[in-house]
């Protein structure tokens, strides 16, 4: 009996440990850094825009559109109600390339017509990084919002249903103005 526990108990220990290494960013949790480049090689990290609560958008290609609804609602919110300040907000895109069959020059071409409707940044995430460092899924479309000292505040996979929009809004006003 005692060396079934001690067996129970060094595998539940290795399991936890093996979670832990694989990371799996949740809200409440610091995000922890990265650095990718855009199209035109330049290096971008989450502190490329210090003092900003940031929303990255971590795409697989193939899901491109999964979330067209509600990017929609945030850039009038942005950009046309102005309910949402961009002197202390920011949204990117970071590609996750490593999902699809896709080859990286067309990935780059349809990344810059993104970049250039939302006049955002779009980054290229070659290696799958965020797969392991914030363990985003695969073959998906996820959003994490990170508050101005990067704690994440909100990540979701998928798509995000239109009941949650306003709720989303609500808190990147509520994040900014803290």
């Amino acid at each position: 009996m005692k060396k079934l526990i001690s067996t129970l108990f060094f595998t539940l220990i290795a399991f936890a440990s093996l979670i832990a290494q694989t990371g799996k960013l949740e809200v409440g949790s610091k995000a922890p850094a990265w650095m990718f480049t855009d199209a035109s090689k330049k290096e971008f990290t989450m502190d490329s825009w210090a003092g900003k609560v940031l929303q990255v958008n971590y795409v697989d290609p193939d899901e491109q559109d999964l979330n067209e609804a509600y990017n929609e609602v945030l850039d009038k919110a942005v950009k046309v109600d102005k309910i949402i300040d961009s002197i202390y907000f920011k949204g990117i895109g970071v590609v996750d390339t490593k999902s699809t069959w896709k080859p990286n020059g067309l990935i780059r071409a349809i990344a810059g017509n993104k970049a250039k409707k939302y006049k955002t940044t779009i980054l290229f995430d070659y290696k799958g990084t965020l797969h392991e460092l914030w363990g985003m899924p695969k073959d998906s479309y996820s959003v994490v919002i990170l508050d101005k000292n990067r704690i994440c505040r909100y990540v979701y996979s998928g798509k995000i249903p239109e009941t949650e929009n306003e709720k989303i809004i609500q808190m990147i006003i509520g994040l900014t103005k803290e």
